[in-house]
């Protein structure tokens, strides 16, 4: 039956990628303001550059388990900044790159949806039972992320929302995908 599903699999992952363009293109201000600026930029920059880092994720103030009750360390923590950073190589962004690797990741979140679909609901199943099983999936795949984002990496609860929006809509696209493809139906 999965083979049955390939049509789905594709065409929600294209939608949902579709989407997502168009969010980005259109909807600017919906996650323009997630990010900030430090107001001196040039000088963070030029210190993280003195350290010469190699691509990564990256904790300030960093310490090991055993060292969190070292004062030295608790006076870090507070005296700030906290924060987790990811650094890339250098150069141009390479969006193309990263789109390829969005849409290989919108295909996964279907190929699950559809993997979950064959063993819940039986072809010719109503629309119902289909959208529900392979949306609530994609829910999961798409919007959950978020929370530990918020939880342990810090991202401000209002941007992890705005994500599980996103990931709402992308998993309400991915199940009438799959509602309007389903075998039988």
């Amino acid at each position: 039956m999965l083979t049955a599903l390939w049509l789905p699999i594709v065409l929600s992952a294209v939608f949902v990628f579709i989407a997502s363009a168009l969010n980005n293109k259109f909807l600017k201000f919906w996650h323009m303001q997630d990010y900030r600026k430090f107001s001196n930029e040039d000088e963070v920059r030029a210190a993280i550059r003195n350290g010469n880092p190699a691509p990564g994720q990256y904790v300030i103030p960093w310490c090991g388990p055993e060292a969190r009750n070292d004062p030295a360390i608790k006076e870090k923590f507070a005296q700030g900044p906290i924060g987790i950073m990811q650094l890339r190589r250098s150069g141009s962004m390479h969006m193309g790159a990263s789109l390829l690797q969005w849409f290989l990741f919108c295909i996964l979140i279907s190929l699950f949806c559809a993997m979950i679909a064959v063993y819940a609901v039986p072809p010719g199943a109503d629309h119902h039972p289909v959208f529900h099983v392979t949306a609530l999936a994609a829910l999961l795949g798409y919007a959950f992320g978020a929370f530990p984002d918020a939880i342990w990496w810090g991202f401000p609860w209002k941007v992890a929302f705005k994500y599980i929006v996103d990931g709402i809509i992308y998993a309400i696209i991915t199940g009438f995908t799959f509602v309007w493809l389903w075998p039988g139906l």
